[in-house]
């Protein structure tokens, strides 16, 4: 409870919403990062009284964004229908991995096709900043990480996989971030986005299509041994 009452003064403290953006989609925006940072954990309730304070907005805009996390598989109802953080098991979370192992390969393979080379070449100028010393931030590498993947399947033009692809990225993306935080996961990150970035930039369909997919098999292998040694609660 200390641990809440924390966080949330600190975000009241840090403002509630840019006006760039809407109420409920600067809440969304919260709502993701507190549940992949866990500051909102598995199977917790959502304080939507607390939450709403700390953000200044009322708890009209909280539940329209929380409706909308409800859609990305993050948040769900309890039989008694208060909303908590979904806690998708194991062999759920792997089941989502290979479907989207699927779909990263496939948009891989149609983006060595369909990108210009100004597309791909953004793409390549992302991974070199990744390689970089100066991300030193896990939050914003993985956030890096993911605009790596969402490129390269934006790249295919093809707007029912770029649109079934964010769908299941988004439930997805704090266990990615469990896998991407190991201690070993920023080092193979890079030495397998360096694969897909050479095969890109070859526009080798094949070693692409083959290079995403063993790419997000490696998750399976990151999320199955931090469950095990039960890293999954560490913030």
């Amino acid at each position: 409870m200390a641990d809440k009452n924390i966080w949330l003064s600190k975000l009241k403290q840090e403002g509630a919403v840019s006006p760039r953006q809407s109420l409920a989609e600067e809440a969304a925006d919260n709502l993701r990062e507190f549940i992949l940072l866990e500051k909102l954990a598995p199977g917790t309730p959502i304080p939507e009284r607390d939450i709403s304070a700390a953000l200044g907005i009322s708890r009209t805009p909280l539940r329209e964004a929380m409706r909308q996390l409800v859609v990305e598989g993050l948040i769900e109802y309890s039989s008694t229908r208060r909303p908590r953080v979904a806690d998708p098991s194991l062999d759920e979370i792997i089941q989502y991995i290979k479907v989207l192992a699927a779909l990263e390969a496939l948009g891989g393979g149609m983006a060595c096709i369909e990108a210009s080379d100004a597309e791909i070449e953004k793409i390549l100028e992302l991974n070199d900043l990744m390689a970089s010393n100066r991300i030193n931030d896990p939050l914003e590498f993985f956030r890096l990480d993911m605009q790596f993947h969402s490129l390269i399947v934006e790249a295919s033009k093809n707007e029912p996989l770029i649109e079934t692809h964010r769908q299941y990225n988004a439930r997805l993306w704090r266990a990615r971030f469990i896998s991407s935080r190991r201690t070993t996961g920023r080092e193979t990150t890079l030495s397998e986005h360096m694969a897909i970035s050479e095969a890109l930039k070859n526009r080798d369909v094949l070693k692409t299509e083959a290079a995403m997919k063993s790419h997000l098999f490696t998750t399976i292998e990151n999320i199955s041994e931090a469950k095990a040694k039960g890293e999954t609660n560490e913030t």
